[in-house]
C-alpha cells in the first residue's frame, strides 16, 4: 500500500510581546521546517521519578523516532505548580539537564538535513565540541506528577 500523506512545510513562529516606556520592544521570529511528512503530539503524564520521554535510533520501534529525521521537537509543561527536569543524553552517554518552570516550553531543534545526528555534546568542557547524535530525553517531575506536551516532527 502506498502512503496518500504527502510531505508539508512546518511553520513555527516566536512571538515575544511587552511594551516598555511606551514602546514596543517584543520580536517575532518564523522558520519554515520543510518536507516534514510525520508529526507525533502527545500529553505525557510525568511522575516524581525519570522516565524516557523521547528515545532515538536509527530504525523505527514503538515511542522511537529515527535520528535522522526528526527536525524539531517541542516539549511544554502543562503543570501550573511545579516544574520538571529534562535530561539530554547523547550517544557517549554525556548529558545535560535543563528545569522547565510551569507553563513553559523548551524547543530542540534538529538540522534541517541531518535531523538530531551531530546536535549536541555534554561534557566537562565546551571548548573540546564534538558533536553528538542526540539518543534520548528524559523526565522528572519536582515535587508531584506533571502533565507534559510533546511535538516533534520528522522528515
Amino acid at each position: 500500500m502506498a502512503s496518500t500523506i504527502t510531505a508539508s512545510t512546518l511553520t513555527v513562529t516566536i512571538t515575544e510581546s511587552i511594551e516598555l516606556n511606551g514602546k514596543d520592544q517584543g520580536g517575532s521570529n518564523t522558520i519554515a521546517i520543510g518536507s516534514v511528512a510525520t508529526i507525533s503530539k502527545r500529553i505525557i503524564d510525568v511522575p516524581a521519578s525519570e522516565v524516557e520521554i523521547i528515545a532515538m535510533s536509527t530504525a523505527v520501534a514503538s515511542g522511537t523516532f529515527i535520528e535522522g529525521d526528526v527536525r524539531y521537537i517541542r516539549i511544554t509543561n502543562l503543570d501550573d505548580t511545579n516544574h520538571v527536569t529534562l535530561t539530554f543524553k547523547d550517544e557517549d552517554a554525556t548529558e545535560f539537564a535543563i528545569k522547565l518552570d510551569k507553563g513553559q516550553s523548551f524547543i530542540y531543534n534538529g538540522d534541517l538535513s541531518g535531523g538530531v545526528v551531530d546536535t549536541m555534546h555534554a561534557g566537562g568542557s565546551a571548548l573540546t565540541v564534538s558533536l553528538n547524535d542526540l539518543v534520548n530525553i528524559t523526565a522528572l517531575a519536582d515535587t508531584a506528577a506533571c502533565d507534559v506536551e510533546v511535538f516533534i516532527a520528522s522528515a
